[in-house]
Order: structure tokens, then sequence, then C-alpha cells
């Protein structure tokens, strides 16, 4: 750590595909950028590892596309929806692409080490293993990080910040923990815990995509790579408490209350650990947390997963972040102004994202009552025009 330089026109923090992608952007356009990822690649993360026709296009402009090829990831046909007594409604991958496109399911292990490896590629400086331990502060402007590093700890200064830590928000929340400093703090229990496991013999269809809802929340299956299934799931934190916590309980006995869920799991076995992660809620975070910070990916919005659509935000965010910095970098190196920036981003952000946000909060009301997603999967199926409609708004506005 201590031969690496030390000023940056932009230090990300968080290598998932947000902060790689606007690490590989910035990059690609001669921006001096540092990328600290606090885990060594490859790792496992808690996703619901399901890739959209549109990523594919991120992919091609990342210059990753043969490598994603290369994981040997399970071609998606279909995502399909089930009601807890079973019903289902179908949505097919190429309403969000080319005629015959597929969606990929791919391990985040996978798809993140190549794209944190096409980082370094592009010329970004990266740092593994590499925690936040603070923010770099200037007249009461964010201008750099602290980080901690095989026991050693330095600063990188920074004429911008991105906070691509995902649903953690860690840069964010220091700079919240600052503003509400002297103030009483309300300390709210998670109301979900979400869980993820590689799964082998799992019965599921390998060209679908399956969601399964029952009370409370809902869950996922999908064939990833080397003939493994991705199961991921929300339950409500009292069903996880009267489980004891376990996940495979939680399961059996909460999301294999769903018909189709019992029989696809049924003869299933887990292949690696659970992943677990208590979710405090869902939408709208503050893109730009405070002056020099801009957040990027789960870190500035957290998109309902059974929209399928949360990996594309990752990449979007990532690559609408490094244009706007990218547009405004000559000026933050000549006086270090951040306003026009700021307001671009929050703009741009929002004509990209409010609309599919919006929709998504109202769609998670039905899907967490088990009769709403009942009634809603048998107007769906009844017209495929309205079904189409719908699942395109989770996408661009």
């Amino acid at each position: 750590m201590s031969g690496a330089p030390n000023i940056y026109d932009v230090v990300i923090v968080g290598g998932g595909p947000a902060g790689a992608s606007a690490a590989i952007h910035l990059s690609k356009h001669g921006a001096r950028v540092l990328l600290a990822e606090q885990k060594r690649f490859p790792r496992e993360k808690l996703c619901g590892e399901f890739i959209s026709p549109e990523c594919l296009e991120h992919f091609e402009r990342l210059g990753v596309m043969q490598r994603m090829i290369e994981a040997g990831g399970a071609g998606l046909t279909e995502t399909v929806f089930y009601s807890r007594s079973g019903k289902c409604v179908s949505v097919p991958s190429d309403w969000f692409g080319s005629a015959g496109a597929c969606a990929l399911g791919l391990s985040r292990a996978e798809m993140d080490a190549r794209l944190l490896e096409r980082a370094r590629e592009a010329g970004a400086f990266v740092l593994e293993e590499a925690t936040s331990s603070g923010l770099l502060m200037k007249a009461g402007r964010v201008c750099g990080v602290r980080l901690k590093q095989n026991g050693g700890s330095r600063e990188f200064s920074s004429l911008i910040t991105i906070d691509a830590t995902g649903r953690s928000r860690q840069l964010a929340r220091r700079v919240e923990r600052e503003e509400g400093s002297g103030r009483s703090a309300i300390i709210r229990r998670a109301p979900l815990v979400a869980f993820k496991a590689h799964l082998e013999n799992a019965r599921g269809d390998s060209r679908h995509c399956e969601i399964y809802f029952y009370r409370h929340g809902y869950g996922g299956l999908s064939r990833v790579e080397n003939g493994l299934s991705n199961l991921c799931f929300i339950a409500s934190a009292r069903d996880v408490r009267e489980c004891g916590g376990d996940a495979e309980r939680v399961m059996r006995e909460v999301v294999m209350k769903n018909r189709r869920a019992s029989e696809t799991l049924r003869e299933s076995r887990v292949h690696s650990e659970w992943l677990a992660v208590a979710l405090e809620g869902f939408g709208r975070r503050r893109v730009v947390p405070a002056g020099g910070l801009l957040a990027v990916g789960d870190a500035a919005s957290f998109i309902d997963p059974f929209t399928g659509s949360g990996m594309l935000m990752a990449l979007e965010s990532g690559e609408l972040a490094a244009q706007s910095v990218m547009r405004h970098l000559p000026t933050l190196r000549s006086n270090g102004s951040f306003d026009e920036l700021a307001r671009e981003y929050r703009a741009r952000y929002d004509q990209a994202f409010k609309n599919r946000l919006r929709v998504c909060a109202l769609m998670r009301r039905a899907a967490f009552v088990p009769r709403f997603a009942e009634t809603l999967i048998l107007a769906l199926k009844a017209s495929s025009r309205a079904r189409k409609r719908l699942a395109r708004s989770t996408r661009k506005s």
C-alpha cells in the first residue's frame, strides 16, 4: 500500500457491478481512479444473480462480454411468477432485448471478479481487502477516504468520491452520522431478512427464473453455472425469528408454503453456505449524500429483486455517474466546483430511475400479500399487452 500514489480524480469504494462500471468508464476516458474493495475476489455475494438482457449491452461497452460468456452461466428465456396456490404468469426475456434474447444466470463470484479484472486493465488502481475507515473532509466537503489494508492505514485524496458499497451505504452513513451528531438516534429493527444459497438438485425449469410469492415475502430460483441453482429469498424478520434464524428451516416452513416452491425445492440440497442480511427497506436514498460524494448502485437506490432489474440499475448508475463526472472533470480540476455536477447527476438519475422505482413500490404492496399477488397474476395472465407494459415499466422510463 505504501508505494501507491494517493491523489486521484475519483476514489470509488465498493468493487461490485456499480463501482466497477464507474471505474471502467472513467478509466477508459483518462480519469485517475482508485477502486477500493473490502473483500478479495472472487467472493460469494447475496444476490438473485439474474442478469437481464439489457445488461449484456453494458457488458459490450465495458469490454467484458466474451469473459461473461466464457464463465458458463445459464441462458434464461423466461421469468415465471407463481402465486402461493401455484397459479403463474410468465415474462419472456426477449421483451427486454432483441428477438430471442436471453437473460443470464451467473454467480456474483464469477461476474464481479471479471468486472474487477477489467477495471484494472482499463487503468484503475484496484485495492482489495481495503476497508474504508473514514472520510477526508475539507470545508464540509468530502475530499477523499481513509483506507485500512494489511494492518496499515492511508489517506487517499480525490476530487470526487463515489459510494458503491451497496445496501450498507458505508460512506453515506458516515455523512449522515455526522449530520445527526448531537441528536437522539432512532434505532429501528429491520423488518425483513434476505437469504441466499446455491442448491443442487432443485427441480425448477433450467431455462426459467422462477419467482415465488408467499406471506410477507418472495423468493427466486434460477440456474447458474456448474449445474447449480441460486435460491435467493426475502422473509419477514418475525418469521425468521420464529424459525430460530435457521435459513433452511425458513426455506421449508415459509418459502415452501408456495406450492410451486414446494415442488422445486423438496429434494434440493444446499451446495454452499447460506448468506443472510437484514433489509431495512427498499427505494431511493440520497444520490448526492454530501458535497464531493456521489452514490451509485444499491447505495443510491435498492430496487425490489423480483423485478430482475437490480443488476441493470447497478451497471446503469455506474455509467451515468461516470458520464456526469467526465463532463465536469475539467472544471473540478481547475476550480474544484462541485455544484453543477451534483445538479446534473441528480437530474439524470431522476430521469433514469424515478418512474421505475415508483412502479416497483406499488408492485411490492401486492407481492407481499398472497391474495393481492394471486389477483394480480390472474389479471396479468389475461392480457399479454398489460403484462408487457407493466414489465417494461420496471426498466427505462
